[in-house]
């Protein structure tokens, strides 16, 4: 199955992504403590919690983009490296996006990546910005660019996508608009890691879900499980 962006392959296994003994301390707070998780191959794993609970925290770790106090994050056995990083991708809450046209966003990925600027078109027509390709990013409206860092994301063709409350502040349209493109993206063998704080999205995406509460995982569960008996006071809270 094709995910639009050229790569065949996406739907070939993937191995877990593992967490061990991971801890982030900030001077003497301790803001992640979690001794073991395992996610998934593939699917919509949503993360959610209260403010403050560590999720931001969780998937910069998981991405690289911070080092961890102790423990460590894996893929399969292999520990997490540049050269894994490279084939992950995060979309964070405010879209980092170039003072360039919509095309030419996603030709600077695709070109830093050593890829064929060919994949541009199928892209953005994945996350539906086609015909604004020659549009100035900054006059995309704030749904439009989201979608946009999406399609940035996704020209690296990652095993792993993270996002960071992609849809926080947006209109009703453009979340739907978003959670389309996310369950087709996970539908197409990419594995989603999914911060979020709406509860009725979690319902619609998550395949399963990590609730944490004061930098631990109060629970990890299948999606219908967590919804319909919680097993912490924490999250039945919550909910």
């Amino acid at each position: 199955m094709h995910d639009g962006t050229g790569n065949p392959n996406l739907m070939a296994a993937r191995p877990a992504l593992r967490v061990a003994s991971l801890t982030y301390d900030a001077g003497d707070a301790r803001l992640i403590d979690i001794p073991a998780l395992e996610l998934a191959e593939q699917g919509i794993t949503v993360v959610m919690g209260p403010n403050g609970a560590g999720k931001s925290l969780l998937l910069r770790l998981l991405h690289g983009l911070i080092v961890p106090s102790g423990g460590r994050v894996s893929v399969g056995l292999e520990p997490l490296s540049p050269r894994i990083c490279k084939r992950q991708a995060l979309v964070f809450q405010k879209p980092v996006l170039l003072r360039r046209s919509v095309a030419a966003n996603v030709d600077f990925v695709l070109k830093a990546r050593g890829k064929d600027r060919a994949a541009r078109e199928r892209l953005l027509d994945l996350v539906g910005l086609g015909p604004l390709s020659d549009r100035p990013a900054r006059r995309l409206s704030g749904g439009e660019q989201q979608r946009l860092a999406i399609a940035k994301a996704l020209a690296t063709e990652p095993d792993t996508l993270f996002m960071d409350e992609p849809t926080a502040s947006l209109d009703p349209a453009s979340v739907q608009a978003i959670e389309a493109i996310v369950t087709r993206v996970a539908g197409d063998g990419v594995r989603v890691i999914f911060v979020s704080h709406d509860v009725a999205q979690a319902r619609r995406l998550a395949r399963d879900v990590v609730f944490m509460n004061k930098g631990r995982v109060a629970e990890h569960a299948m999606a219908d499980q967590f919804f319909e008996q919680p097993e912490t006071e924490a999250a039945r809270a919550y909910l």
